[in-house]
């Protein structure tokens, strides 16, 4: 009997795989996969499952040359936090660190604190965190 499929990465194109994936390292404390780096790519260990950042090259490579330019939000990542206060504490930090906040830390009606942002590459993410019922 096989076991369910699970996530591994989210990769994320980007035009700097060195600076994004340093924001992330900065901002949560990821630590790289150094035996995945390679000229076009970088990967960060989050403990449940890994972020991948590709830089334009690998268009080419994965045959995606002709969707080299899409517009608009198209994902969003989320890290979820162990406290509303590590939610504030990490807004700052990533404001600090390039990020651009779109929505200040709010109750969500299904029951999350969270905040909303852009990285500094204009990708979208929150920080979460589940508030008890």
């Amino acid at each position: 009997m096989s076991s369910a499929p699970t996530l591994s990465y989210v990769n994320v194109f980007a035009r700097d795989i060195e600076a994004l994936s340093g924001f992330y390292q900065d901002v949560f404390g990821f630590p790289e996969i150094e035996a995945i780096r390679s000229p076009i790519f970088r990967g960060l260990s989050t403990g449940r499952s890994s972020i991948g950042f590709n830089a334009l090259d690998a268009y080419d490579l994965l045959k995606l040359s002709e969707f080299a330019n899409p517009t608009g939000v198209k994902f969003l990542l989320n890290f979820d936090v162990d406290s509303p206060e590590a939610v504030d504490r990490l807004v700052p930090v990533a404001v600090a660190k390039g990020a651009r906040l779109i929505k200040a830390p709010y109750k969500t009606y299904y029951n999350w604190y969270q905040a909303v942002l852009f990285d500094p590459e204009d990708n979208v993410f929150r920080i979460n965190h589940v508030l008890d019922e």
